[in-house]
């Protein structure tokens, strides 16, 4: 029992909300537009979390091994970092990981385009072994993207443009520019968690020479850059409500506002790095709220 507890410790489940947030939006989309379709949604959801999960798994032998997850390090302890775990077990797990993504993958471009569609599935095939590489290659090996300041990006483009149009493709086959602004918006959101993590390692990651936008930046700047990520999600929020208003429900969404805003304040009242961990589960969380809730507005317009 101890052990999976140890392993389910390692998949960090806390992380696993705001992987499927954009999953939540397109789904409610297609809903909205007629496309949906329950085999899809589930093989989506379940194939997401399982590269999150591989992403942590990956992330967690990376900075294990090149000595990142030092005992200096303020966030919570790793698998590695703390022997509980030997590398040697780490990269077990994440060959057993992919070939579940692969899996996955395989069943979910099937519930979409069958045996029809040959290009469809093939670019899909693609799109996910990138998203394999770019989980294992955020911390893993010499040239870890990660230790470049090119996280922020990835994790705009996998999680926001990546999740959101490529979920409502698997739906509908096709692109509509309705689900543009929900993209960049959980994009957006997402790339904040990932700053503020970082921000909350800034200076155990300075120490270990991984170069993050909030080494690169300093924590007074990282934080005006996470409170522009954070208006940018805000603004492109009510423009989207504005061009795509049906009726009120669209705007409940705007009820997140309220703990984003709250955010932003306390983030640039810490002056202790250790206080801004708490912070990372209310931007994930409150993510996967504005998700949800934008969803429900259109979903509930389609009744």
């Amino acid at each position: 029992m101890t052990n999976i507890k140890l392993w389910i410790s390692a998949f960090r489940l806390r992380t696993l909300p705001l992987s499927v947030s954009g999953i939540v939006v397109a789904s409610s989309m297609a809903y909205y537009n007629g496309f949906f379709k329950i085999s899809i949604f589930i093989f989506a959801v379940l194939t997401t979390i399982s590269l999150q999960i591989l992403s942590n798994l990956a992330n967690d032998y990376g900075d294990g091994i090149k000595g990142t997850d030092s005992q200096n390090r303020i966030g919570p302890e790793r698998a590695i970092q703390s022997g509980k775990i030997t590398p040697e077990q780490m990269v077990g797990a994440i060959k057993i990981n992919i070939l579940i993504v692969i899996l996955l993958v395989f069943s979910l471009v099937y519930s979409a385009f069958k045996t029809n569609n040959f290009l469809y599935s093939m670019l899909f095939f693609v799109l996910a072994f990138t998203c394999i590489y770019a989980a294992l290659k955020y911390t893993m090996g010499s040239t870890s993207y990660g230790y470049r300041a090119l996280g922020d990006i990835s994790v705009f483009l996998f999680f926001g443009l990546l999740s959101v149009m490529g979920t409502y493709f698997l739906f509908s086959r096709q692109l509509d520019h309705v689900i543009i602004l929900p993209a960049c918006i959980i994009g957006l959101l997402s790339a904040g968690v990932l700053n503020l993590n970082n921000m909350r390692d800034i200076e155990s990651d300075r120490a270990s020479n991984k170069i993050t936008i909030a080494v690169k930046l300093g924590i007074t700047k990282a934080k005006i850059y996470h409170s522009i990520l954070i208006f940018s999600a805000l603004f492109l929020s009510v423009l989207f409500v504005v061009l795509y208003y049906k009726s009120l429900s669209n705007f409940v969404l705007i009820i997140v506002f309220i703990p984003l805003i709250k955010h932003i304040i306390t983030i640039h009242k810490i002056q202790d790095p250790k206080l801004l961990d708490p912070q990372l589960k209310i931007l994930a969380l409150s993510t996967f709220a504005l998700a949800l809730l934008m969803g429900v507005g259109h979903v509930y317009n389609a009744m």
